[in-house]
């Protein structure tokens, strides 16, 4: 029988080839992982109210309506209001983000019984090297940080634009960037999921960029308004596999030749049912119709979808 001493030895060597293994596994998909069947849990995307925010990031919404002026914990008892278990806490609207009001809201969020699916930040890695990249870097680790504090398992990030390099160039920023920002996620059990946003208009855009990071702490952030092709739902049926959030929108096709139109929500279920697909999907409402009008509407209706 191995002594104490020898036991810890043992031990911490254990750890420590879990961690080098896990770090050296390229990005999903997480078909396997996923056992069972789907499992489907309904949020709110903070962005659908986004023009009822005190602030925006960073500086009064001086648009804001007075008497309708939210601020995040009167987001999350909306969310309680309307039944549902998860809310995304979109960065760009905290006044606060000090470690004494995130672990107020916290405490506020669990009192109302909501879960707080993520966050979501407007980071740009496509940056050449320099000051601004390392500084995009540096906000994305921040992030990280507060969304433990909140007790988020999900940071949204974007690829970003640049006109300065090539987007061939800009790709590999991207990946590199992944990489660090996920080995720093994934010390504290947090994923990143990179959208298909600004650059990335594309299912053949985003799941070679997925793949090529040497993370298990990496996935997509699937939006289901946002890919630019002839075909959105086969697009967004083959990043399903790949998914550890889902924002779905209630309009879809843009950049289509069809025009933007009403999205299927009923055949969005179907899909990912049909993939198996285990985790938050996050109503990003954007459309033109009041959402304190439009969006109790569609919360009633997915949470039929989705029973």
């Amino acid at each position: 029988m191995p002594n104490r001493r020898d036991f810890l030895k043992l031990a911490a060597a254990s750890v420590t080839a879990t961690v080098s293994t896990s770090a050296l596994r390229a990005a999903g998909p997480f078909s396997t992982e996923r056992p069972g069947g789907a499992r489907l849990r309904l949020s709110l995307a903070a962005y659908s109210f986004r023009n009822y925010f005190h602030f925006y990031k960073g500086q009064p919404n001086r648009d804001v309506i007075a008497d309708r002026a939210m601020n995040m914990f009167d987001f999350v008892d909306y969310c309680a209001d309307h039944d549902l278990t998860g809310a995304e806490l979109t960065s760009y609207f905290f006044a606060d983000t000090s470690a004494d009001y995130l672990t107020r809201l916290r405490r506020h969020c669990f009192l109302r019984g909501v879960s707080v699916s993520g966050t979501a930040i407007g980071n740009n890695f496509s940056h050449p090297p320099g000051e601004r990249r390392q500084q995009e870097i540096a906000t994305t680790k921040m992030w990280i940080d507060r969304a433990a504090l909140l007790g988020a398992p999900h940071v949204r990030v974007f690829a970003g634009e640049t006109d300065e390099i090539t987007r061939e160039a800009a790709d590999k920023l991207v990946v590199s960037a992944l990489e660090e920002c996920c080995d720093y996620a994934g010390q504290r059990g947090i994923f990143l999921g990179i959208e298909n946003h600004d650059s990335i208009g594309s299912a053949a855009k985003l799941i070679p960029i997925v793949e090529a990071v040497r993370s298990p702490w990496l996935g997509i952030n699937l939006d289901s308004g946002n890919f630019r092709t002839e075909t959105p739902l086969e697009d967004f049926a083959a990043c399903l596999p790949y998914a550890v959030n889902i924002q779905l929108k209630t309009e879809i096709g843009l950049g289509s030749s069809a025009g933007e139109h009403a999205a299927d929500l009923s055949r969005l279920v179907t899909l990912m049912r049909d993939a198996g697909y285990q985790g938050w999907i996050a109503l990003e409402y954007e459309a033109a119709e009041d959402p304190l009008a439009a969006v109790p509407h569609y919360l009633r209706e997915l949470q039929t979808l989705l029973g």
